[in-house]
């Protein structure tokens, strides 16, 4: 049974992957609404930007100094 569900998850990973955050985007969209399911999407996306460049042994202060402008 462990070799069936092992094989399963090997062949089918993309589609079980996408599955569950089908029904998770639904759920978090049923729950707090479209803007606020918007607002969450867009701070997961800027987590994972900074999280791979942070994996690429990038500065953080040197990449946010080029994305934000300068305080004067």
């Amino acid at each position: 049974m462990r070799t069936l569900l092992r094989a399963l998850l090997t062949h089918y990973r993309g589609r079980i992957i996408g599955t569950v955050v089908g029904i998770t985007f639904a759920l978090v969209y049923l729950y707090f609404g479209p803007w606020q399911t918007l607002f969450i999407g867009v701070c997961a996306l800027l987590g994972y930007y900074l999280g791979t460049r942070l994996d690429a042994d990038e500065d953080l202060r040197s990449l946010l100094e080029r994305i934000l402008p300068p305080v004067d």
